[in-house]
């Protein structure tokens, strides 16, 4: 699995719950996108937030770029400050 990491800054919290809720709503992920998981992590007291979007290859990742970069900046939680894409080596899940 492969996963695109993406840190924003100046993250507004109602910002959020209105993008997680119209992603709660949707049939899944938008057209050009052929993301197989999504993970939303939110610091209010330093309001950023991490989004992982996640990929069964590497190929599908770079496939979604040009989606990801034509965004709206509305259509983020906040202000990108980094994107890191990485292959995923390790998954454990504690009991």
């Amino acid at each position: 699995m492969h996963v695109r990491v993406v840190r924003f800054t100046d993250v507004d919290p109602e910002r959020v719950k209105s993008l997680k809720d119209r992603i709660e709503q949707s049939d899944g992920p938008p057209e050009g996108i052929p993301a197989t998981g999504l993970q939303m992590l939110l610091d209010e007291d330093q309001k950023t937030a991490v989004v992982l979007q996640m990929f069964s290859s590497a190929d599908d990742m770079r496939a979604a770029e040009a989606a990801f970069d034509g965004m709206d900046a509305s259509e983020t939680p906040g202000t990108r400050a980094s994107v890191d894409r990485c292959e995923q080596t390790l998954d454990m899940q504690m009991p």
